[in-house]
């Protein structure tokens, strides 16, 4: 049961084109989209507001995706979790190894993680990425630029170093916010004291500039933006309140959906869920069991007229992608998406297209493998809806 809000349906799909391997460089071990993945293609689903639907399949075979990002000429940039970026491009059926990063250190829930791409990267090419990296003594998460060029990224520049690392809990989501500043979400690397601790980048979500620098107007003059966070894992801005949400990792179940404000102390380890002490935020809905929310993204296209301003957040125990229905900051309504029908599900993004892409984490030692995982899909709508 879950305690604060009102669940709702479960539907959804599978299937269809792949992606071929276009090129690849020698440190790329396998070819994404060799194997077009089975299943029921074709299956329409509806959703309790009789929103109608199919899924297709744009790439399989990849390991362990972690994040997405659109260019602005369409092509996709996924990061994998082992250490590559590739860019797919959805109109050729193409993929690119992009990048693979020499230093990564891929245990545990650490490894290349996060992805963004800069709001002027049509001009400048900048991709960033968060990464665990190898150091001496173990591992540390870092946020590094790059730049893009034919679909390679090269000239490596590291904004922000010295975020705790653990092989559990390393936050990873990046995201540009209205403001052009980019987030940066960190966990608490396994030691609960580092949340509250300002002095710490761990149990955090960071906000810096584009250079890597401070903004003058963050509330503790350093890159905190917000503190007392024990795993987060997704955020976005409402498109019309323009305010901050976030999906977070709650300890025994208590999953949490929080709007993010500067200088708010988020709880943890001393509050979760419903709970309350002064000077602490409690979330906007919580969830247990646990269903281990991860990417989250609000719906800005066209193509699904009820989808808009929806949250949709990936989950990955839950296995679905929940979607949430609001008010302000009232969850109006809740509904799985895809319950049970692709496993883990890392990470879920709004597409220039107006489709809902997301990706599997099957690969990552904790869910069970099917044939084509790792694999990126997409919501479409089915004939009368489109």
């Amino acid at each position: 049961m879950w305690p604060t809000v009102l669940l709702l349906a479960l539907l959804v799909a599978t299937d269809a084109a792949t992606i071929k391997a276009c090129s690849s460089r020698p440190s790329d071990p396998g070819q994404p989209g060799a194997t077009p993945s089975p299943g029921p293609g074709g299956d329409t689903f509806v959703t309790d507001d009789s929103v109608r639907f199919r899924v297709e399949t744009v790439a399989t075979n990849l390991s362990i995706p972690w994040s997405m990002a659109f260019a602005p000429d369409g092509r996709l940039f996924v990061t994998e979790r082992p250490g590559r970026v590739r860019i797919l491009n959805l109109t050729t059926r193409a993929t690119e190894l992009a990048l693979t990063v020499d230093d990564v250190r891929a245990e545990g829930e650490g490894g290349l993680l996060g992805l963004a791409l800069d709001p002027a990267f049509a001009q400048n090419g900048f991709v960033y990425l968060y990464y665990t990296a190898t150091v001496a003594g173990g591992g540390i998460n870092r946020v590094v630029r790059y730049r893009e060029v034919a679909n390679r990224l090269a000239e490596r520049v590291v904004l922000l170093d010295g975020i705790p690392a653990s092989a559990i809990h390393d936050g990873g989501r990046l995201r540009f916010g209205p403001d052009g500043l980019l987030y940066v979400t960190a966990g608490d690397a396994a030691n609960t004291s580092l949340a509250q601790d300002l002095a710490s980048l761990a149990g955090k979500i960071l906000r810096i500039n584009r250079d890597g620098t401070t903004p003058r107007d963050n509330p503790f003059g350093s890159p905190v933006w917000s503190y007392g966070h024990r795993n987060p894992q997704g955020v976005d801005w409402h498109p019309a309140t323009g305010e901050m949400w976030e999906s977070e990792h709650g300890n025994v179940g208590n999953d949490e959906i929080n709007v993010i404000e500067a200088g708010v102390n988020y709880g943890w380890p001393r509050i979760e869920a419903a709970a309350t002490l002064p000077g602490m935020q409690t979330p906007v809905a919580f969830y247990a069991p646990s269903i281990a929310p991860s990417g989250a993204s609000f719906y800005r296209g066209q193509r699904f007229p009820a989808f808009v301003d929806n949250f949709f957040v990936a989950t990955l125990r839950g296995s679905h992608i929940l979607r949430v229905r609001t008010s302000g900051r009232t969850l109006v309504s809740q509904e799985r998406l895809l319950d049970d029908r692709f496993g883990r599900i890392r990470d879920v993004v709004s597409g220039p297209d107006g489709l809902i892409y997301f990706c599997t984490s099957n690969n990552d030692g904790r869910g069970s493998v099917s044939n084509g995982d790792d694999r990126i899909a997409r919501l479409v709508p089915d004939r009368g809806q489109s």
